[in-house]
């Protein structure tokens, strides 16, 4: 059995994904699916998480915390050379997810245990099977994974098929809202994937801010609201910061009611087998009627 620490959510998701929970000693304090990770030792902190503060002093939180830190995480060192983990699970994409890559890899370095550090940084749909691939080799199971990705290759096929040719609506995935940024990363590829048109995102690239007067100018046909780590409710309460901006409600995607909030935390943020869950809601969001609808209010709401 090879010894696993996850010190990223969306990693967690994937051993869960492969039936591998048996073999994971501890997750991150964000770590919250499957449910089993809710029992396993949380090996990182965070000072802000759960604290419900609003989305304006989050940011600026952030943004000082990686000027003066470099992370925004505090690892349980002691912990960790308890467990002797053979495996870490982390990334260097973004410094916002995860404990700093060159922190963990330093501190496994000390470990009397020597884990490997396997990095994941997907930056497409591609990427992320490829991650699942990799997991499922580096716990040992590598068949696993290819049975994985078989599996979610055919829905994502699935959904590909059922869209084409039909028009392509422009949409904008919006990840934060004070400041508003876009959804950057593989969720531009996941709009095209489900049939539609990526708006101010392009594919494989970071998530931006993006400035209220561009995305006016853009003015698209549909808009997805997903803040990263929030829940549907918790997003909600930053609408009428948005609907306060000069000309929102003259947006298109507003008046022809085709706005929506949807949960952050699920979908769209984190680069693990439920991306796949993500496309076929965008699928829905973006051709109705032509899907089943298969999402509850607290996947996602229509605020207009």
């Amino acid at each position: 059995m090879i010894r696993t620490v996850s010190m990223l959510p969306a990693a967690t998701e994937i051993v869960g994904a492969l039936g591998l929970m048996d073999q994971l000693l501890a997750v991150s304090h964000e770590c919250d699916y499957p449910e089993e990770a809710n029992h396993r030792p949380r090996i990182t902190s965070c000072e802000i998480h759960g604290k419900g503060l609003p989305s304006t002093e989050i940011d600026g939180w952030v943004s000082e915390r990686l000027r003066t830190h470099g992370t925004l995480y505090t690892l349980d060192e002691e912990q960790l050379r308890g467990l002797a983990p053979d495996l870490i699970l982390t990334q260097r994409l973004c410094d916002v997810c995860a404990p700093a890559y060159g922190s963990v890899a330093a501190l496994a370095e000390t470990l009397p245990s020597r884990p490997r550090v396997l990095n994941l940084e997907p930056k497409s749909l591609g990427d992320v099977l490829r991650c699942v691939a990799d997991v499922a080799a580096a716990m040992g199971h590598a068949e696993k994974g290819l049975d994985l990705c078989r599996t979610l290759e055919l829905r994502i096929a699935r959904v590909v098929e059922r869209t084409r040719g039909r028009p392509r609506p422009t949409a904008f995935v919006m990840e934060w809202t004070q400041p508003i940024y876009n959804a950057g990363h593989w969720n531009p590829e996941l709009v095209r994937l489900a049939g539609g048109l990526p708006a101010l995102s392009p594919e494989g690239e970071y998530s931006i801010r993006v400035p209220w007067q561009e995305l006016r100018a853009t003015n698209p046909e549909v808009l997805v609201i997903a803040c990263c780590g929030h829940v549907v409710d918790r997003t909600m309460q930053d609408i009428p910061a948005l609907e306060a901006l000069p000309g929102w409600h003259e947006l298109r995607a507003v008046q022809d009611r085709r706005t929506y909030v949807a949960d952050g935390t699920v979908y769209f943020s984190r680069p693990g087998p439920r991306l796949v869950d993500t496309l076929e809601m965008l699928a829905c969001i973006l051709h109705p009627g032509i899907f089943e609808e298969q999402f509850s209010a607290r996947d996602i709401v229509r605020v207009y």
